[in-house]
């Protein structure tokens, strides 16, 4: 398990094959008459057929049984608060924070039924947008599997570890770690105890690294960080149920079979890991606080250059040197939707209120920034190097779509803060007028 390396830029091929079967790669071509084993080939495509060989994206799987081996897929009725009805509930353009969303107690949820959607916007029929989601469980999904027909996963677990299960092999993924599985593959989720917390969904294409632009070759996260499981399978004649999230809506199917019997594939479209402390943090080391763009780890792009449907980006422990300026994030307003979570710790700008398994979310043009405590130590603290988020993980899920929240998130969860704009309205009137020239 995770030995061997994936790099999310486009073109690399990776070959693997369970060790209790050697040679069940076939040689020299892909879809042979009879593949070793009597293994069954199936390719599945994350792009199309025609896209360029730099984003071409497909892996060849040779598995005992093909998928196609189901029952009609039937509509899933869950305990999950999946949405993706943008229009239900009337926009709110506050800004929003949330408390630590709860995690079942007393009746088990297992990954699939602890899905409950924050805010989104477009529209996965026309593959285009994105969706939040966070996650709260305590039970595993046992032999339950569930595939994505609408987009990309990105997955930040926040208390608890997942043995995430998917086609290709195995990962264990704990906090401060995140994996990513790709449209249509079919993964589970195992977990021990109370687990907790958030999920990217982009519709329009795939997450590839930042380009780096004037930093060079080398920052922000490396490739060889990346990890893809190696192939495991099991061989086991008992009924499982898949479970589909099509154009917003979840169905289910059974097969008499598991879902994971993948004997070996290759290819260069695969689901990965990366741990979150690899990150080679970049800041200033004269002044001015950097735009948050420079802690970005992965990005969907849009068609525009420049622009992403949604950008991940963390604040990870590092040190802060500038001189002669305001060190925390500035006051602001973005043409960009920022949705933040905490992983681990206090967030340097708001070390009050928002813990970890919340989440704020800062709508286009809406004002934001320190809140009043942090303004104050940040105005009369001596400006000598200092360390900056010790023991502690936030990240920020960044669009540049309007986010809508949902029913669930503004009235149904109980955990939305209602006295978030509070923090800053002890901001004192410090003008001094022609005195304070």
């Amino acid at each position: 398990m995770d030995t061997l390396k994936y790099q999310c830029g486009f073109g690399n091929e990776f070959a693997t094959e369970d060790p209790r079967c050697p040679g069940a790669l076939p040689e020299n071509q892909n879809n042979p008459q009879k593949c070793p084993y009597g293994l069954y080939a199936e390719q599945l495509s994350g792009s199309s057929f025609t896209s360029p060989r730099e984003t071409n994206r497909r892996t060849w799987l040779y598995r005992i049984r093909p998928a196609v081996l189901h029952t009609p897929f039937e509509r899933f009725l869950s305990t999950n608060k999946l949405s993706d009805d943008w229009k239900k509930q009337f926009p709110n353009p506050n800004q929003t924070r949330w408390l630590p969303f709860d995690i079942p107690e007393s009746n088990e949820a297992d990954f699939v039924d602890g899905l409950r959607t924050i805010c989104g916007a477009g529209d996965a029929l026309t593959r285009h947008g994105l969706a939040i989601h966070i996650f709260v469980c305590n039970s595993s999904m046992n032999r339950r599997a569930l595939q994505n027909a609408d987009g990309d996963l990105l997955i930040v677990p926040q208390q608890g570890a997942l043995d995430v299960t998917t086609e290709f092999g195995k990962m264990h993924v704990k906090p401060n770690e995140i994996c990513v599985i790709q449209q249509g593959m079919r993964f589970k989720v195992d977990v021990e105890g109370p687990t907790r917390g958030y999920i990217l969904e982009v519709f329009d294409s795939h997450f590839v690294l930042p380009n780096l632009g004037p930093i060079g070759a080398n920052g922000l996260a490396n490739p060889r960080d990346f990890l893809h499981p190696v192939a495991w399978f099991e061989d086991v004649d008992a009924e499982y149920t898949v479970i589909n999230k099509y154009q917003g809506q979840l169905f289910s199917t059974v097969q008499g079979h598991s879902p994971f019997d993948v004997v070996a594939w290759h290819g260069n479209y695969v689901p990965y890991k990366y741990d979150l402390t690899k990150f080679v943090a970049i800041n200033t080391v004269s002044v001015d606080h950097c735009d948050p763009s420079i802690f970005t780890v992965l990005t969907c792009p849009s068609t525009k250059p420049g622009v992403a449907i949604a950008d991940f980006v963390i604040f990870p422990p590092r040190w802060s040197v500038a001189e002669n300026t305001f060190r925390p994030p500035y006051y602001h307003r973005n043409c960009m939707s920022e949705f933040m979570g905490l992983i681990s710790g206090a967030y340097e700008a708001k070390e009050e209120g928002f813990g970890p398994g919340g989440a704020t979310l800062h709508s286009i043009m809406t004002p934001h920034g320190p809140d009043a405590n942090c303004f104050k130590q940040a105005t009369e603290a001596a400006l000598k190097p200092s360390r900056v988020a010790d023991n502690s993980m936030a990240f920020m899920f960044e669009s540049s779509l309007s986010l809508a929240i949902t029913q669930w998130a503004e009235d149904g969860c109980n955990r939305l803060d209602r006295d978030y704009y509070k923090c800053w309205q002890a901001l004192p009137k410090v003008f001094r007028g022609k005195e304070g020239l």
